[in-house]
């Protein structure tokens, strides 16, 4: 996701742009492709920057690049940190309240991010972020160049809460729709014609949109995968614990997926869902 994220920062020639991945030959692969300065961690001391837009794969990747390599250090005064993962709470406040954050004034923004890797590539994603109200403007404008909808939910917190939301409902969507299409197939419909007649009327979805027909012809090569699915289901499962709600449909959606990940198919597509309904 942040690989094409950054390549299309990389064409605003107004920003000075360093990246960095923990993966040399990706680094090596992206500078080849765009326009930007590549970020050495053992540097930073000597590298004072005016944001930080991360997207990484969990609460640890994050803990270990910004706090444990000490990236966050290379922050000036009054900047601001980015983060387009998708996190728990947990993880906000460990970096909200991180002295050097506090000390130099950094505001931070949980901005999770949904469309999928090609909806970053092609700079269509939707944003939900939470956070101060200061700076605004000046990341929209970032924001803006991989994007196409941006929406301020709330105070900190509040970005990752709306990502949690947006979990549980595609994991029903997928749930539905594998269902759908394991009884079309198996009745010898013509999917095509099934798509054709549906998808304009009220189970019309981004998920039917983009997923029935690879679903139908069995590809599950692209998107994001049935791993970070569980991460991300798990957040948000414990958050409604939290808060005395007994979300069955998420309950059950998450007990496949882990069938999933565990017959080896972790980094399949989360619309290989249906795979556990063709055997």
């Amino acid at each position: 996701m942040g690989y094409p994220m950054a390549g299309h920062l990389s064409q605003d020639k107004d920003i000075d742009l360093y990246i960095y991945n923990r993966t040399n030959s990706v680094s090596a692969k992206w500078l080849n492709q765009f326009k930007g300065l590549k970020l050495k961690l053992s540097d930073t001391p000597n590298i004072k920057l005016d944001g930080l837009i991360t997207c990484l794969k969990d609460d640890e990747s994050i803990i270990k690049v910004l706090i444990k390599n000490k990236l966050i250090e290379s922050l000036k005064k009054n900047s601001f940190v980015i983060d387009h993962s998708s996190t728990s709470l947990e993880l906000i406040n460990t970096i909200s309240s991180h002295k050097s954050i506090k000390k130099n004034k950094i505001s931070f923004f949980d901005a999770p991010v949904s469309g999928g890797e090609v909806g970053a590539i092609n700079g269509t994603l939707s944003i939900m972020f939470g956070g101060p109200n200061k700076k605004i403007s000046k990341i929209n404008k970032l924001m803006s160049s991989y994007s196409s909808s941006i929406v301020k939910i709330g105070p900190s917190g509040h970005g990752q809460l709306t990502k949690m939301v947006n979990q549980l409902c595609i994991a029903g969507l997928l749930q539905g729709l594998s269902e759908g299409i394991a009884l079309g197939k198996s009745s010898n419909l013509n999917m095509n014609k099934v798509f054709e007649a549906i998808s304009g009327g009220a189970a019309q979805s981004w998920q039917m949109d983009n997923r029935f027909k690879t679903m139908v012809d069995g590809k599950f090569n692209f998107g994001f995968a049935v791993d970070l699915m569980i991460k991300d289901l798990k957040i948000a499962l414990k958050q409604a614990g939290l808060e005395n709600l007994d979300l069955r449909t998420s309950n059950s959606v998450i007990k496949n997926y882990k069938k999933l990940s565990k017959e080896g198919s972790g980094n399949l597509d989360t619309s290989s869902l249906i795979k556990l309904l063709e055997k």
